[in-house]
């Protein structure tokens, strides 16, 4: 699967899915439910690099003292909306506004997307950002989601 990163705006990102074949109604359910799984993590503020503590323990965090008023002081970081997802042949495309999440739910929805490759449908790659020449972006459509 080909990643590739076009112009990135965070606040008006279109991400395009291009699939070995069209997909089956069961392979869209299954793009669907990642995406719309990976977005309500980022609109409850999941995707928030500010608060890592988890992370930057390293790995053994057996008996690890969790710093609630670090959580707590650490600034929102909510994704804001997301277009229904749509398709057409063998492209497959959603709309989002990822307001002030950081860029590792960009890194968390790639692993998602590669593994779901590997084992359910094949994705030839993923566009993120930018446009598409096989599939123009009507603006006043991202514009309705805003």
């Amino acid at each position: 699967m080909n990643i590739q990163f076009r112009e990135f705006n965070p606040f008006d990102l279109w991400i395009w899915l291009e699939f070995e074949n069209i997909p089956s109604p069961l392979e869209q359910q299954y793009v669907e439910e990642l995406f719309n799984s990976w977005f309500y993590l980022g609109k409850l503020g999941g995707f928030n690099a500010e608060n890592l503590q988890v992370t930057e323990t390293g790995v053994d965090i057996s008996y690890m003292e969790y710093n609630s008023a670090t959580a707590e002081a650490a600034l929102m970081a909510p994704m804001h909306n997301m277009s229904d997802f749509e398709y057409t042949g063998t492209w497959g495309r959603c709309w989002l506004d990822l307001g002030t999440s950081d860029l590792i739910a960009v890194d968390v929805l790639i692993n998602a997307l590669t593994q779901l490759s590997r084992e359910y449908l094949t994705l030839r790659q993923v566009i993120i950002g930018g446009v598409n020449e096989d599939w123009p972006v009507d603006r006043r459509s991202a514009a309705i989601f805003n």
